[in-house]
């Protein structure tokens, strides 16, 4: 077997459109889209409040781990305004990623990492200026081969489907990944509850009752 590489027609996304959803945390997202939540097991490298907001586009990943094969063909692919998303199935024993690749990214100007399996060199990865990172595990063991795979086709990762060029928000609170489709659809809906929320917390901060603002009998 060996590395299979797509080559998909990805739909363009207005950048103004792309720039409002940069301002959507991603418990408002999941709001409104649960189905889209990646798994909460799947965490940012950054403590909390240091994590870099991610808001990128997907360039996926399918690894048949030991193997990192599809890893090495994906780097060249990944630039400015994309995220490198590799499938591995949860696979803890061997990393499919570390601070050589991950740096090469940094250097390309890609927006970060997720990995639904094991990441090395952390300390090195967590220091990227504005380049998020995400995993499932962290090992100090390598892959073993690099034959296998593909690279932007549809995996699966973290409980959902991802195609490539799916949006991909992250946070220090987890992932979601957001199908093109309905990025026009949910905006206007996530800037509402935006704004809902701020109201909450300007009535809670002016003293209104909790039962008041939320509709309590």
């Amino acid at each position: 077997m060996t590395v299979t590489q797509a080559s998909p027609m990805l739909a363009p996304v207005p950048a103004e459109l792309l720039a409002r959803w940069q301002r959507i945390p991603v418990a408002v997202a999941v709001d409104l889209a649960p189905a889209q939540q990646i798994s909460p097991a799947i965490r940012p490298l950054r403590p909390a409040g240091q994590q870099p907001h991610l808001c990128a586009r997907a360039v996926t990943v399918h690894c048949i781990a030991p193997d990192f094969g599809a890893v090495l063909h994906a780097i060249g692919q990944t630039g400015p305004g994309q995220v490198l998303v590799i499938a591995a199935a949860g696979h803890a024993a061997n990393a499919m990623i570390g601070d050589v690749l991950g740096g090469q990214l940094h250097a390309q100007g890609a927006a970060g990492i997720i990995c639904d399996g094991a990441i090395r060199d952390t300390a090195s990865l967590a220091s990227f200026d504005n380049f998020s990172v995400y995993s499932r595990h962290i090992t100090p063991r390598g892959p073993t081969s690099a034959a296998h795979g593909a690279v932007n086709v549809a995996v699966s990762f973290g409980g959902c489907v991802v195609q490539p060029g799916d949006l991909i928000l992250g946070d220090d609170d987890g992932l979601v990944t957001l199908p093109i489709n309905r990025l026009a659809e949910l905006i206007d809906a996530a800037e509402d509850k935006l704004r809902l929320e701020a109201d909450w917390s300007r009535r809670l901060a002016a003293g209104d009752p909790v039962s008041s603002i939320f509709g309590l009998d």
